[in-house]
């Protein structure tokens, strides 16, 4: 499976704009583009929590699908929101457990300043 290829065709993704530009060997990565239909904030573009939460989710999808060569449904995402999101943002993930029907993956998304905007952990199926 082309992974890059999978996500490029999620519907949901695509009308957000999300990218995910690596994903191979349980490591991904990420990143979507700001605009002011994604902000909470109408004076300034200051990503929506639901625009963070679903890049990382989409990225952590990706680092594990590179591991096991098929769809991995989200079972459970966990995010903790550490600043705002301004600016485009990027994520990185890396699968920690690969296990026999659930995969844990570890995320951290960005800011354009390299300023960490969230973490998350998803449990994702694998079987």
């Amino acid at each position: 499976m082309d992974v890059k290829e999978f996500f490029e065709n999620m519907p949901f993704a695509d009308l957000l704009g999300i990218e995910v530009t690596t994903a191979e060997d349980g490591h991904a990565e990420g990143y979507i583009e700001m605009h002011e239909n994604l902000s909470w904030n109408s004076d300034r573009v200051v990503a929506h929590g639901g625009v963070t939460f679903t890049l990382a989710d989409t990225v952590g999808g990706a680092a594990l699908v590179s591991m096991v060569d098929q769809p991995v449904p989200t079972i459970d995402m966990r995010i903790n929101y550490l600043e705002s999101g301004t600016g485009d943002l990027r994520a990185e993930a890396d699968v920690i457990r690969e296990g026999s029907g659930v995969g844990v993956v570890n995320v951290e998304v960005y800011a354009e300043d390299r300023t960490r905007v969230a973490d998350a952990r998803g449990v994702y199926k694998t079987e």
